[in-house]
């Protein structure tokens, strides 16, 4: 099977593919106690993936990479091989955030063990819902494979020396995608410090989408993005978040643009704004 022509999969087109053999529905939605979320109800053959626990290593001292660190490569091959997911199989993944949530995370790490067949599917669950994809409260219970064939993350990642390193290098750009308030310094409702990596530009991940919800096209993408990135190498633009989740949705939105794939700093301020590192705030 080759690799879908868009990162993202509508409603309707998953329906027409739900008894593919090689289809895997994964449910990443995150909350409270995703397990629960999931046993509520989730899209029938789904696979559950707790975004907490399979899709980071959170570590007792948040300084130490942030509110959701990646796993250990070998670890998440694991889950995947638990998830039975192998490089033939067709990868839908789905959160109830436009994606934003974890769907666009899941989605960045598979792509990062070279899986290219993954997809988010467009509008979430619930869309699917509206399309009438079949619910079920089932427990589905995947036949697990061997771990994942990966011997590295094949995307780029950007640790907190680097930024630091090239935050205001004219030949580098970083993209903060967090809210406009959070960027300024104004409020910071989750980590300790507000405002911004110093040099940081803020493209907040929500202008990604239109007024539905839904991802704008790839052309309106390309003029939005294309002036800011100014023909830079994918690996000279570093996108961060709060924690290295929400971050993936922009990336998500460059490959949907034909733009690639720039790197990810995982620990993004959570781990930035934990480190003594210079503080940028801009409220006024």
């Amino acid at each position: 099977m080759t690799q879908p022509s868009s990162p993202l999969i509508q409603p309707a087109e998953l329906l027409k593919i739900l008894f593919d053999p090689n289809l895997v529905i994964v449910d990443a939605r995150n909350s409270s106690n995703p397990k629960n979320t999931y046993e509520k109800g989730h899209l029938k053959g789904a696979r559950f993936v707790d975004p907490n626990l399979d899709l980071a290593d959170i570590k007792a001292n948040l300084a130490d990479g942030g509110r959701h660190p990646l796993p250990k490569l070998e670890d998440f091959c694991k889950t995947l091989g638990r998830l039975g997911i192998k490089p033939e199989s067709r990868v839908v993944v789905y959160d109830d955030q436009k994606g934003a949530n974890s769907a666009a995370r899941f989605w960045w790490m598979l792509r990062a063990v070279g899986h290219d067949k993954v997809q988010v599917l467009e509008g979430g669950f619930q869309a699917a819902l509206a399309a009438g994809i079949p619910v079920s409260t089932h427990w589905e219970e995947p036949k697990p494979t061997s771990p994942y064939p990966a011997e590295r993350w094949t995307l780029g990642i950007a640790t907190m020396d680097e930024v630091e390193e090239v935050a205001w290098d004219k030949d580098h750009l970083i993209i903060d995608v967090r809210s406009p308030e959070r960027y300024r310094g104004e409020t910071e409702p989750i980590d300790l410090i507000a405002g911004h990596i110093p040099g940081a530009e803020n493209v907040p991940f929500t202008e990604n989408l239109d007024e539905n919800g839904n991802f704008l096209s790839p052309e309106k993408l390309r003029d939005k993005y294309e002036e800011l990135l100014d023909d830079l190498p994918n690996e000279h633009i570093i996108v961060h978040c709060g924690s290295g989740v929400t971050a993936c949705h922009t990336l998500l939105a460059l490959e949907h643009a034909g733009l690639g794939i720039p790197k990810l700093y995982v620990g993004s301020w959570s781990e930035w704004s934990r480190n003594d590192k210079p503080i940028g705030k801009s409220v006024g």
